[in-house]
């Protein structure tokens, strides 16, 4: 993990050395992660819209033949939702009302009630032996996790850090739906907020993704894994930014 950290330092380093970008170049790199990103998460979680029909309900409006309703809200949503989370970068912090956020502007569309609000049932997760934390339980879960976030940040690598905090939202599985995406989102928020690029989790690497969160949650818990898919997956995108900025 040490070398792959370096690894990941070294690129950054040349990502840096070509800030400041010019606005147009900015704008179009956006745009390309959060097709990117929308399209990735929400198909790892089974939305079967494509990454260029993604492209054309976001960008375009356009409706789909073929795919449902919520395969449209989930790309509308999700790329709302990456906006929002463009605008707070600056912020350099990460409280509760911000994760909550993320939440209903990617979900309001498909579940008003329960967009931006913790569930209030309980919540079973297959292929694994792992039981989220009751639903009584989520609210005081989610307040301590939000006040330590700033120790976690001081006390890891800001890549480790930010797959720990992916990893939190997704043990607690706050919401009755899109924990998942939400983690996800919450993840670059604070690559971004670190001077990192936008890092996208390909659906190619779906079981191995899966496999390392449920080996950090059922006894005996080891996170070393997850951790190391998500530096991977960091370094796979840094080095996806440094061909575009050559194109």
């Amino acid at each position: 993990m040490t070398a792959l950290l370096k690894e990941i330092d070294g690129l950054q380093k040349q990502i840096n050395e070509k800030r400041p970008l010019e606005p147009k170049s900015l704008e179009m790199l956006r745009n390309y992660f959060k097709i990117g990103l929308t399209w990735s998460s929400n198909a790892l979680e089974g939305n079967t819209l494509t990454e260029s029909e993604t492209k054309v309900v976001i960008e375009d409006g356009l409706t789909i033949g073929g795919r449902s309703l919520k395969d449209h809200y989930e790309a509308i949503g999700h790329a709302e939702a990456f906006d929002f989370l463009y605008n707070i970068v600056g912020n350099k912090i990460i409280i509760e009302k911000d994760i909550k956020k993320l939440h209903q502007l990617f979900y309001y569309r498909i579940d008003k009630t329960n967009a931006g609000a913790y569930r209030k049932l309980k919540v079973f997760i297959s292929g694994t032996k792992f039981v989220p934390p009751a639903p009584e339980k989520v609210p005081e879960l989610m307040q301590t996790f939000a006040k330590k976030i700033p120790e976690i940040q001081k006390e890891y690598h800001p890549i480790e850090f930010a797959a720990l905090i992916h990893k939190e939202i997704v043990d607690i599985h706050p919401f009755v739906d899109g924990n998942g995406r939400t983690a996800r989102l919450l993840m670059n928020l604070a690559l971004l907020q670190a001077g990192y690029v936008v890092t996208i989790i390909p659906p190619i690497r779906r079981a191995d993704y899966i496999a390392s969160i449920v080996k950090s949650q059922v006894n005996p818990k080891d996170d070393t894994s997850f951790k190391r898919l998500i530096a991977e997956m960091v370094l796979e995108s840094q080095k996806d930014y440094l061909r575009m900025l050559k194109i």
